[in-house]
């Protein structure tokens, strides 16, 4: 038995189809959501890896730190510095000069 398209009314064709468009419409919705859910978990996943790495730099820059200035607070140098004499032009010293 042949199936004749012409036999069906064109209310029916015009309701198949609305439904056939319907269900590509809503797949097309499913699929840009589910798209863009992932876009966003990537997003999101980028940037807790870029955070972290920046945070983790940082303290170990100043874990780095802390353990120099420990270490330079414990050295001790022998003797003392020397005061050097500031060099002068008569009565005022060099730094006065570059506001005058």
């Amino acid at each position: 038995m042949q199936f004749d398209l012409s036999s069906v009314e064109t209310a029916t064709m015009v309701f198949m189809g609305t439904l056939v468009f319907a269900v590509a419409l809503t797949a097309f919705v499913l699929v840009a959501g589910f798209l863009a859910l992932i876009l966003v978990g990537l997003g999101k996943l980028a940037w807790v890896a870029v955070s972290t790495s920046l945070v983790a730099t940082v303290h170990g820059i100043n874990l780095g730190w802390e353990r120099l200035v420990r270490k330079a607070a414990t050295v001790e140098l022998p003797g003392e510095f020397q005061g050097q004499p500031s060099p002068s032009t008569g009565s005022y010293p060099r730094v006065m000069l570059g506001d005058s």
